[in-house]
Order: structure tokens, then C-alpha cells, then sequence
């Protein structure tokens, strides 16, 4: 899997942009430059999704109507193009042909290391869950689905307890939507566990089952929320037993990280293209050279962005863009 060059129009900072990538590459520029943007562009052409866009139209350059991005992906043997185009909606389409969201995803898998992971262990709950099922659903067809299906369940769920609370609907309606959550929700934990089992984390599921269910019935209906299943999950980030939130150094906190993408490395399998924006400046010469060598010994291709070039040592061997 090998991203071989990217053209944007009307994304982020770029009118249009066009850019040939190498199996590392560097890019170099102040900040403001776009280095980040160009980064967000390739995990969106492999995700579906921003990894920090609150709203898709975000991404459109500023007086626009639309952006496209266009790729062309090296694949065992085949060269495809993917291309996203964002107006009112988001649309995808491999070879030129349209795909649904669904099936667009996996076609080119990424992992990216950039500053707003460190929400990762300093964030809420939300931005962990979220992180899972960007991971997850890149490799598991059966996951996104099940989170798309659980999602809008919750939310018939949380009305109708609304409704309940109110005695414009009885409890024999629940029923339906129990079933539905429990069923989802099972797979969604049971797939979370799985991606976590191999890492020093410490998973704080909320298991959901009838009889939880019926444990919290009365504060659900009060509350007009449902208080247990997926949607209230949570991990904890540790190293040496510690929890790298409350006692890990800025530095141990973005290592630990780095260990997590590691894991999400080993779990996409098949070489996922690596991005590693601008994560050099607080770490100490050490550690950039642990980044550095996984980056050169990386079986995959490697994207890295940096505003000093000074910062990265053993830079010789990547190809270069200067923004």
C-alpha cells in the first residue's frame, strides 16, 4: 500500500495543491504552512473522516463551496484513485465509480500521530471512544455497521425514555430497542476488548444486558438518557502500572501514545501509511531517534511533518517537500 501523489482543491489552506510522495517523506515548512493539512487529506482519503474537523465543511477552503481530494494508490499490483468531494454532503468514489461511506473505508488504511492525540490521555471519554471506532472500523465491516445501527438506536432509545417520563408512552415499548442495543452493543465491546487486550490499558466498559438494563430502568426514565452500554465506555492509559494521565511526564504521555499507535499499527496490518505530524518538539533527542527508527525501519510507507528540520535526525534517506 503506497500513496503514490495527492491533489487537493479548495482544502484547508489550499486553492489546489498537487504533491508526489515517496516511500518516506518529509515535509518541511513554518507552521501555518499546511504541513498538518496535507495530513489530514491522506487519513481522510483512507478513513472517510477528519481526525479534527468538527463538521465536515470545516475542511473547505474559506470563501468556497466545495474541496475534492484525489489519490493514486499503489496496490500489490494495481494503481486505483480514491477521491473525496465535500459540499452539503460528503461523497466517495474509488476508480470514479461512487461508493458509500461503508465501503469506501479500507481501501487505504493510516495511522496518525500527530499533537491532538495527546487528548488521547488527557481528553474526555468521547475522544477515546471515538479513536476506537476510527481504528476498528477500517478493518471490521461488521463493526461499522453495528456502531451506525447502535447509534441511531440510542437515540430512539433516549426519546422514547423522554416520552415515557412524560406518560405519553409506556415501558412494554423499550423492548425493541433494548434488543437492538444489546445485540450491537455486545459486538462493539467485545471488538474494543480485543483491540485493547494486547496493550497495557486499563478498559472501563459499560457492559450493557437485560438485567443492567433493568438495574437503572427507573434512573434512565428520570435521567431521559440511556446510562449503560458502549456509548459510555472508557480506557485508561498506562505505563509501569501508572496511569500516564495523573503521573507521566508531557514526554511519557506522548510515548505511551506512540505505543498506542504502534498497537494500531500491528492491528490494520498490511503496511497502513504512517503519519507522524509535527510530533518532535517536546520530545527530548532520545526519543526522536525511537520515532525516527520506527519511521526508517517501518515496512510501509512514511509521511513525517516537522517545522525544524534540525529537530529529526537521519533525514537523508527521505524524499523532501518544502512547503
Amino acid at each position: 500500500m503506497y500513496v503514490r501523489s495527492v491533489r487537493l482543491v479548495n482544502f484547508r489552506s489550499y486553492g489546489r495543491g498537487e504533491f508526489e510522495l515517496g516511500r518516506r517523506t518529509l515535509v518541511l515548512g513554518e507552521n501555518g504552512s499546511g504541513k498538518s493539512n496535507l495530513v489530514e487529506a491522506v487519513y481522510l482519503l483512507a478513513t472517510g473522516k477528519s481526525f479534527r474537523a468538527e463538521r465536515d465543511f470545516e475542511m473547505v477552503r474559506y470563501g468556497e463551496q466545495f474541496t475534492i481530494l484525489k489519490s493514486q494508490v499503489s496496490m500489490d499490483d494495481q494503481i486505483i484513485s480514491l477521491q473525496v468531494t465535500i459540499t452539503d454532503r460528503k461523497k466517495f468514489e474509488v476508480n470514479g465509480v461512487p461508493r458509500r461511506m461503508m465501503d469506501f473505508v479500507g481501501n487505504l488504511r493510516a495511522v496518525c500521530f500527530g499533537p491532538g492525540d495527546m487528548e488521547l490521555v488527557t481528553g474526555s471519554p468521547s475522544v477515546r471512544r471515538r479513536y476506537l471506532d476510527f481504528v476498528i472500523a477500517q478493518v471490521d465491516r461488521e463493526y461499522r455497521r453495528a456502531a451506525v445501527s447502535y447509534e441511531k438506536g440510542l437515540r430512539q432509545r433516549n426519546r422514547l425514555l423522554d416520552l415515557i417520563r412524560d406518560g405519553r408512552a409506556g415501558r412494554s415499548q423499550l423492548f425493541f430497542w433494548d434488543k437492538l442495543l444489546i445485540k450491537n452493543g455486545e459486538y462493539l465491546t467485545q471488538k474494543r476488548a480485543e483491540f485493547l487486550a494486547a496493550m497495557e490499558f486499563l478498559y472501563d466498559k459499560s457492559v450493557i444486558s437485560e438485567a443492567r438494563l433493568k438495574q437503572y430502568e427507573q434512573q434512565e426514565v428520570l435521567a431521559g438518557s440511556t446510562l449503560v452500554g458502549p456509548h459510555r465506555d472508557d480506557f485508561v492509559l498506562m505505563a509501569g502500572g501508572r496511569d500516564v494521565s495523573k503521573y507521566g511526564s508531557r514526554g511519557e504521555q506522548r510515548m505511551t501514545v506512540l505505543g498506542l499507535k504502534r498497537r494500531e499499527i500491528e492491528y490494520l496490518g498490511g503496511s497502513p501509511i504512517l503519519l507522524l505530524d509535527d510530533i518532535f518538539s517536546e520530545l527530548d533527542h532520545k526519543h526522536r531517534e525511537e520515532v525516527m527508527k520506527l519511521a526508517e525501519n517501518y515496512g510501509g510507507q512514511a509521511v513525517i511533518t516537522s517545522a525544524d528540520e534540525h529537530l529529526i535526525p537521519g533525514e537523508k534517506d527521505f524524499k523532501v517537500i518544502k512547503l
